[in-house]
């Protein structure tokens, strides 16, 4: 009989190539699966809630992992840690409800954007955010005026990449926000789901606001275009971070979304 248990994993991103398996290539999902296996040969292929793009971090990778008995959740947490290598790390465990699957039952996530706007580059901070060079300090609160924008439903085909696969281009952002961070500044991030890079050309777009290179109001615009030509460059994935995700409340894993549910359109 199959145990069903829910992981909360962080990792680096830079040393992954993203969080899907891959043949060859190091990722998040093989090397908890090859720590999975240390402990029991025969477990399945751990499920993540979402693909993080090479180079992006997480701090709440939610994951779900079937084992052969009944663990103690510290147990299980202590276990798969001492086969994992620095770079990732299960942060909490717990048993999980039959039926669960993390992908499909996540009602919200929020990723977050950190960029570094001092005159130098931290070197204790190198590949953990953005550094933006030149041209004076960003415009922080054009920045924010010009993401209000994009709250709500729409089509964000103009911030999908060309190799994104994604059925619809519709997505509902509920939440954007810029904070103070030590570094610099944190774009913050919290919709539905995202597209193939849409958050990393969303922040790219809003740089090019808060240097200048173009209007606030512009983006209404950019929006309206659906045409990933309208919109600014894609940030560097290491200023990334999957933050936080909420499951639907039936499941009892985690808090419920402070968005609400809703009807959810699955096709993906």
């Amino acid at each position: 009989m199959a145990h069903p248990y829910f992981l909360t994993v962080a990792y680096a991103g830079g040393g992954f190539h993203g969080w899907q398996i891959q043949t060859v290539l190091r990722s998040g999902q093989g090397e908890l699966w090859k720590a999975l296996r240390a402990l029991e040969p025969e477990a399945p292929m751990p499920q993540g809630t979402g693909r993080t793009d090479a180079g992006v971090h997480a701090r709440a990778q939610g994951v779900l992992i079937q084992v052969s008995r009944s663990w103690d959740s510290y147990r299980l947490l202590a276990a798969l840690n001492a086969h994992l290598p620095w770079d990732l790390r299960v942060m909490a465990a717990q048993p999980a409800p039959e039926g669960f699957f993390p992908r499909q039952h996540a009602v919200a996530k929020r990723y977050v954007y950190r960029l570094g706007t001092g005159p130098a580059q931290d070197p204790l901070r190198h590949g953990l955010l953005w550094h933006v060079r030149g041209g004076g300090p960003l415009d922080a609160g054009a920045m924010e005026a010009a993401g209000q924008g994009l709250l709500g439903t729409h089509d964000f085909s103009s911030f999908r990449c060309a190799e994104c696969v994604a059925r619809t281009p519709v997505r509902t952002l509920h939440a954007f926000r810029i904070r103070p961070a030590e570094a610099g500044l944190d774009l913050v991030f919290e919709g539905d789901r995202f597209l193939m890079h849409q958050v990393r050309i969303m922040t790219g777009t809003l740089v090019d606001i808060g240097r200048g290179r173009r209007p606030a109001a512009s983006l209404a615009g950019i929006l309206a275009a659906r045409d990933r030509a309208a919109a600014g460059p894609t940030a560097p994935p290491e200023g990334l971070y999957m933050d936080r995700v909420w499951y639907e409340a039936r499941w009892g894993i985690g808090e419920p979304s402070p968005f609400g549910e809703g009807a959810r359109d699955q096709s993906r």
